[in-house]
C-alpha cells in the first residue's frame, strides 16, 4: 500500500509546511516505511485534483488529508465509492470538526497513530454530484456557514468564534424560511424552519454539536429540523444549548433518522455541504452506505466504544 500525505500550506495559521513534511518522514523512518509520498497543494482544489488522479490508477493508496475541512472535503470527494483508496485526517486547520469524534485535535496529530490506525467503513451524505463526509444543512445554518469564511478572516477570531459572529450578523437578517420537508418516502410537510441539518457526524462550525446522536457508520443519516416558532431574543438565549447539543429535545426541533431528505424552499435559500454553499430552491441528500474507508487513528477510544456501545 502506498501512503499519500496532502498538505494544505495555509493551513496551522501559517506554520511552515517543512515543518510536517520533516515529521513525516521521521515517523515513517521509525516503522522503516518507505513507500510514501509528500504532495504539497497549490491552490483550492488542487487536493481533489491530486487525489482523483492518483485513485484513478487502481493502485491501493491511503490518502493522509493534512489541514482542516476543506482539504479533508476535497479528498473524500476524489476517493469517495472507491473501494482501493483510504482517507485519512490529519488535523492541521482551524475548525476540524470531523475529527472531533474521534478525540481531541493535539492527540490526532500524532503521525504514526495514523499510519498504524484501522481501516473502517463510513457512510457518505450525497448532494448532486458531490459527497459530504460530515454534514450538510439549508436555512439559517447555511447562511451561517456562507458568512463564517468572511469573519474567518479576521485576525484574532478562531474558527468557533467566527461561527457566533456570523450567527449574531444572521440574526439581523432574514430567520424564517418556508420549507415543504419529506424524510425518506413520508408525507412531505410545510413549515416555517430555521434550519434543517443532514448530518453523518456530530459537530460543525467549530464546535458546534448539530448531530449529537450521528454515527458515521450506521446507514443512517440524522435529520434536525429546528422550526421557526418564537422570538430573535428568546433565540438567543437557545445558541449556547444548541452548541452543546441540548436541542433534540425542544419543542420546536424535529429528529428522525433515515436514508434520504429532500428539502423545497419558497425563496433562494443557502445549502451548505461540508462548508461549501450553494444557493437554491430544492435540494435532496441521500446516504451512500460504505462510501468511504476511512482510517481511524490507532491513538483514538473510537474502535473501543464501537464494540461497547458507548460512543
Amino acid at each position: 500500500m502506498k501512503h499519500i500525505f496532502i498538505i494544505n500550506p495555509v493551513a496551522g495559521n501559517g506554520i511552515p509546511h517543512e515543518i510536517y513534511s520533516n515529521e513525516i518522514k521521521k515517523a515513517f523512518a521509525e516503522l522503516d516505511i518507505t513507500d510514501y509520498e509528500i504532495h504539497i497543494t497549490t491552490a483550492v482544489g488542487n487536493a481533489y485534483e491530486y487525489a482523483k488522479e492518483k485513485v484513478s490508477t487502481g493502485e491501493h493508496i491511503r490518502f493522509y488529508a493534512c489541514g482542516g475541512d476543506g482539504t479533508l472535503s476535497e479528498i473524500v470527494n476524489a476517493c469517495a465509492e472507491h473501494k482501493n483508496a483510504e482517507v485519512a485526517a490529519i488535523p492541521l486547520g482551524g475548525g476540524n470538526d470531523f475529527i472531533r469524534i474521534f478525540g481531541k485535535k493535539e492527540d490526532l496529530q500524532d503521525i504514526k497513530s495514523h499510519i498504524t490506525g484501522v481501516p473502517m467503513e463510513f457512510d457518505l451524505i450525497k448532494y448532486e454530484d458531490q459527497y459530504a463526509i460530515n454534514q450538510c444543512s439549508m436555512g439559517l445554518d447555511a447562511e451561517v456557514c456562507a458568512k463564517q469564511a468572511i469573519f474567518k478572516k479576521m485576525p484574532l477570531l478562531s474558527p468557533e468564534a467566527a461561527y457566533t459572529a456570523s450567527l449574531l450578523y444572521c440574526f439581523i437578517g432574514k430567520m424564517k424560511n418556508t420549507f415543504t420537508i419529506q424524510f425518506d418516502d413520508d408525507e412531505p410537510f410545510t413549515k416555517d424552519v430555521l434550519f434543517c441539518v443532514v448530518a453523518n457526524s456530530r459537530w460543525y462550525g467549530g464546535g458546534y454539536k448539530a448531530a449529537p446522536k450521528a454515527l458515521t457508520y450506521d446507514g443512517l443519516l440524522d435529520f434536525v429540523v429546528v422550526e421557526k416558532d418564537c422570538s430573535r431574543l428568546t433565540l438567543l438565549g437557545l445558541i449556547s444549548k444548541y452548541k452543546r447539543g441540548e436541542h433534540l429535545d425542544w419543542e420546536r426541533t424535529r429528529f428522525k433518522r433515515g436514508k434520504k431528505i429532500t428539502i423545497k424552499s419558497t425563496k433562494p435559500s443557502a445549502v451548505n455541504f461540508d462548508g461549501e454553499v450553494k444557493i437554491v430552491t430544492e435540494a435532496t441528500f441521500n446516504i451512500v452506505e460504505k462510501g468511504i474507508t476511512y482510517v481511524v487513528p490507532a491513538n483514538s477510544d473510537f474502535m473501543k466504544k464501537v464494540e461497547d456501545g458507548t460512543l
